[in-house]
């Protein structure tokens, strides 16, 4: 396919520095959790990451267990990379991570120098690329020394397999010591993903301050809430929902009588905004100037168009963010 992408796709995007770095992101970022491996066909994953290109998204998040199954988002991600836009590498930030499972034994899951280094192998096989411009330690391990996980990470960088390195799911102490052992050996760290959303608030008790403090950059997920912070289970609990699978990250008891009456009033509020709750929600967390970008998921060109236009109002009155904050109490 010969695919050519937009002349005007940085037009409309807001870039944001991320941190003290030199790197600037896109306000929306595309995370590749869900809908990218082999559940899905082709032809509407690559119709996403060309809407997501054309529209100013540079960044692109993956990490070794997407899919399902594990590693089939970097696959499929890697090929269409290279059919479509290779011509186009070097005006992409792509960022991969470990740190789950990934294989069986003891060397294929947590932080050890051995897993880290092993896993960006087989993802940059599996992508067919030189290096990553991020790779992540996606959480902390509790048994490794934090000064063996980010050492690995030193070396990747000095190897020149990634160009930036990054954690996820580090609350505020354990960032702090993992920015301190990183810039001590030379290699700062860029950038922190933790979960964040209205739903999802524990990065206000301390890691955002770490991380405004230290010069680092934040790059929310889950800022939706599964989906939750959509105007989806507004009328109950559709069947195509995540919440009607029996397995998964978001669970029928979860979606209470209480967690409803807040979603149908935050969306009373968002329409008055002229937004939909998902615009609202994702520009939300993009009010504080220490969040650098906000990953979003799609499964569909139209809801990936829909999220982009949260960054047609991205102020809120005082007396907005107040009726939020009643509303979430």
């Amino acid at each position: 396919m010969n695919y050519q992408p937009s002349p005007n796709r940085y037009k409309d995007m807001q870039y944001r520095r991320c941190g003290k770095s030199g790197i600037k992101l896109p306000a929306v970022s595309l995370g590749l959790w869900h809908n990218f491996g082999h559940v899905d066909v082709a032809d509407n994953y690559r119709k996403i990451l060309h809407l997501a290109f054309d529209s100013g998204i540079t960044h692109f998040d993956l990490a070794n267990n997407y899919g399902p199954p594990p590693g089939s988002a970097e696959e499929n991600f890697g090929w269409l990379l290279k059919e479509d836009f290779k011509s186009y590498r070097d005006e992409m930030i792509i960022s991969t991570k470990a740190g789950y499972t990934m294989w069986d034994g003891p060397y294929g899951d947590w932080g050890s120098k051995k897993y880290l280094v092993s896993s960006l192998d087989q993802s940059l096989k599996r992508m067919d690329l030189d290096y990553v411009d991020i790779f992540y330690h996606h959480r902390p391990d509790p048994e490794t020394p934090i000064e063996e996980t980010m050492m690995a990470l030193d070396l990747i960088v000095r190897q020149g397999k990634a160009l930036y390195a990054g954690i996820s799911n580090y609350p505020a102490d354990k960032a702090k010591e993992a920015i301190r052992i990183l810039k001590e050996l030379g290699t700062p760290c860029l950038i922190h993903q933790p979960k964040y959303s209205m739903f999802e608030r524990w990065v206000e008790g301390g890691l955002l301050d770490v991380l405004g403090d230290e010069g680092v950059g934040c790059i929310p997920f889950s800022p939706l809430a599964q989906g939750l912070l959509t105007d989806k289970y507004l009328h109950g609990i559709p069947e195509d929902s995540r919440a009607a699978r029996p397995s998964g990250f978001l669970q029928k008891n979860q979606i209470t009588e209480k967690r409803l009456e807040e979603i149908k009033k935050l969306n009373n509020l968002a329409k008055e905004r002229g937004q939909t709750l998902a615009q609202m929600a994702l520009t939300w967390i993009l009010k504080d100037q220490r969040v650098t970008s906000v990953l979003i998921g799609a499964s569909k060109p139209e809801q990936l168009a829909d999220s982009l236009k949260c960054l047609d109002n991205i102020g809120f009155s005082a007396e907005e963010l107040e009726k939020i904050e009643a509303i979430l109490k």
